[in-house]
């Protein structure tokens, strides 16, 4: 399933609630609709309670009614299965169901969230539900794509309840077959844990002390599985009836409780939503990584923004709003990186309920304000890039991102707080952000030889055939770069026989005799000039070489930075927190070391490249509130302008230009844009 059936323009619109609403405010929503271009809009996603009044009984009269408004108006609906929202009913008929915290709280109705997802009261109710929706909704033609229930694992994942037990114990039967296996794998002679059934095998509960981290990191894999599962009922119960495509909402970067490498797989159209950190002022850099983990895990294809906001969300400590132009940067910096789809929560401002202050794309202040104008107008820009649709992101560099990585290294009782997995993967993306250089996500487990180079900021966990791979990457030509702590424990977070690194050992041609954290204020002086905090290591030199020193702190006359060739390709680690220029100049080192190249646009600017058969579109979106120079030439596909290298994006503007490409001519990259234009 490539794309959504139907327009081929890009797709743009939104969440639309219209159970909230008298049917008059229906038919002027659709009007306004029109009038902002929308052409498709998510429909029924909390609508559970109004489709399925009392349990088997079903009333879809008002969806049978918005429907047929949205298809006289020409709008395509993405029809939602509502299980994001089980009714009151069903709360009070299943209270088994209900979802237990780690603590051993229960709770109850009265928010969103699903329940235990492992309850088979819900399984089963769940797959009814859309079951009916895609009996009655399958053939119509102004359906074009489902997407089931809502942001799995927010704000519910793990639950401890009794029904989340069994499927435990379950899931751990078929992942290591014997107790023997289990009690190796999860090391339970330690502290006197081993288990003689499989009935005495508890949820990793709240305990007198640190729970076992092997158990914890298996939860956290069931967690996932038993969600995914959820998602495979519906999707497989609609797909009986129907071949569009199905899709459910990611939070990419930003859902600790999913694997969404496995979930990739399992979707049709992969769709994310994104919503700004609002107070941090880097949060355009954060969108990006966002956007580019997405597209990878789309596989490059095209995919959905199903979500993000046209100003201020109402969940975060302070709701900064969004700025003049602010919301067309952000779409279109998800345009730049592979999204055809721009998809807002919701359409209307809510009136009632917990999100009354989160903006919308018609605000409470209606069709007079800065917020729908801005709507209207990213309505038409986005019909004027229509061309651009099913066009391709290219990088020749990449980051690791492994989430049991993360979920291991998460945990409790790490030699330092500073260790948190997420720190080092912003920080490395910062930099290739800021030298324009574009950036794709990978799995340890990925076929590498792709890329020039592949950084590893935060990989503490190394599964042993993950290892073999990075290691064939490197040996047969690749550039590796890790930093530390890395390649510290195998896939059931226990430390491999020898020092460490570990899996990684060879690969870097050293090892590490003792870790050395810092205090928390305290830096470290290298021989480069350069400055390191948080943490040193004590390392012994293989094969590889040092770059640079440390010249004092625990681990002084030590290697800080090293180098080692292996096969045809070779392998950087850098063993304390770089930061700022120290940070950007090694990131440098490594980029011209493999021959990748680069030039930092100004400040601010962003620069992506889309390459479609006979055109490429290159993207420059200024940040900043100063003018950029342009660095292509070409048709700005928003202005319909010719644009000469020596022109200007405005301040806070963007400017989308098209130029030919050479027939035969593999896809441009955006780093060697930079290079044309140096």
């Amino acid at each position: 399933m490539s794309w959504i059936p139907g327009s081929t323009s890009l797709r743009y619109g939104g969440d639309y609630n219209p159970e909230q609403w008298d049917r008059e405010i229906w038919l002027e929503d659709v009007a306004l609709m029109m009038d902002a271009g929308v052409n498709l809009v998510s429909l029924g996603i909390f609508s559970w309670a109004v489709l399925e009044p009392r349990e088997g009984e079903y009333d879809f009269s008002f969806l049978d009614d918005i429907i047929g408004l949205l298809a006289g108006a020409g709008i395509d609906v993405d029809l939602g299965t509502p299980t994001a929202a089980p009714p009151a009913w069903f709360w009070k008929k299943y209270p088994a169901a209900h979802p237990v915290t780690r603590d051993g709280r229960t709770l109850g109705f009265g928010s969103r969230g699903m329940v235990s997802p492992s309850s088979p009261e819900y399984r089963r109710a769940s797959a009814a539900i859309a079951d009916q929706l895609a009996r009655r909704y399958a053939d119509n033609p102004a359906v074009v794509m489902w997407h089931v229930h809502n942001e799995y694992g927010a704000p519910i994942s793990d639950s401890y309840d009794d029904y989340s037990v069994l499927a435990f114990q379950r899931w751990l039967r078929a992942r290591y077959g014997t107790l023997d296996s289990l009690n190796r794998a999860w090391g339970t002679r330690f502290w006197g844990q081993v288990y003689g059934e499989w009935d005495e095998i508890d949820a990793p509960r709240v305990s007198a002390s640190v729970s076992n981290q092997a158990q914890r990191l298996d939860f956290q894999r069931f967690t996932s599985d038993a969600l995914l599962a959820c998602y495979v009922g519906e999707r497989d119960a609609i797909r009986v009836y129907t071949d569009a495509p199905i899709t459910t909402n990611f939070m990419a970067t930003n859902c600790p409780s999913v694997d969404y490498w496995k979930w990739a797989k399992e979707v049709d159209i992969v769709a994310n939503d994104h919503y700004l950190v609002a107070e941090r002022t880097d949060n355009h850099v954060l969108l990006a990584m966002d956007a580019d983990f997405t597209r990878s895990l789309a596989g490059n294809r095209p995919w959905i923004l199903m979500e993000h906001s046209t100003s201020a969300v109402n969940w975060q400590p302070r709701n900064i709003a969004k700025r003049a132009g602010e919301m067309a940067r952000n779409s279109l910096c998800h345009v730049a990186r592979g999204a055809d789809a721009v998809m807002f929560f919701q359409f209307r401002a809510s009136r009632f309920g917990a999100e009354k202050f989160h903006s919308a794309m018609l605000p409470h202040g209606g069709t007079g304000t800065r917020i729908w104008k801005e709507v209207v107008q990213l309505g038409s820009d986005l019909a004027g890039l229509s061309r651009v649709g099913g066009s391709r992101v290219t990088a020749s560099v990449a980051i690791v991102w492994s989430i049991e990585s993360f979920w291991a290294l998460d945990l409790e009782w790490r030699p330092s707080v500073e260790l948190g997995h997420r720190e080092r993967i912003e920080a490395f993306y910062t930099a290739l952000w800021g030298l324009g250089v574009t950036v794709d996500f990978v799995h340890p487990s990925h076929d590498l030889s792709g890329y020039d180079v592949v950084f590893a900021p935060s990989l503490y966990l190394l599964a042993e055939d993950d290892a073999v791979n990075i290691d064939g990457y490197v040996s047969g030509g690749g550039n590796l770069v890790v930093s530390y702590f890395s390649g510290i424990v195998g896939d059931n977070d226990e430390v491999p026989t020898g020092a460490s690194p570990g899996a990684l050992r060879d690969v870097l041609g050293l090892s590490i005799e003792e870790f050395l954290p810092l205090y928390e204020d305290q830096t470290v002086s290298l021989s480069d000039g350069g400055s390191g905090r948080a943490w040193a290591d004590d390392i012994t030199l293989g094969t590889a070489s040092a770059v640079a020193t440390y010249v004092d702190g625990p681990a002084a006359g030590k290697a800080a930075v090293t180098r080692n060739s292996r096969g045809s390709g070779s392998a950087w680690y850098v063993s304390t927190k770089l930061e700022g220029a120290d940070l950007l100049s090694f990131v440098v080192a490594a980029l011209d070391a493999a021959g990748v190249s680069y030039s930092a646009p100004a400040e601010g600017l962003e620069v992506v490249t889309r390459s479609g058969e006979t055109e490429d579109f290159i993207f420059h979106i200024n940040h900043s509130d100063a003018e950029a120079p342009l660095l292509a030439a070409g048709t700005d596909v928003l202005t319909r302008e010719e644009i000469a290298v020596g022109g200007t994006v405005p301040a806070g503007g963007v400017r989308v230009v098209a130029r030919p490409r050479v027939v035969g001519e593999t896809a441009v990259r955006t780093d060697d844009i930079h290079q044309m234009a140096r």
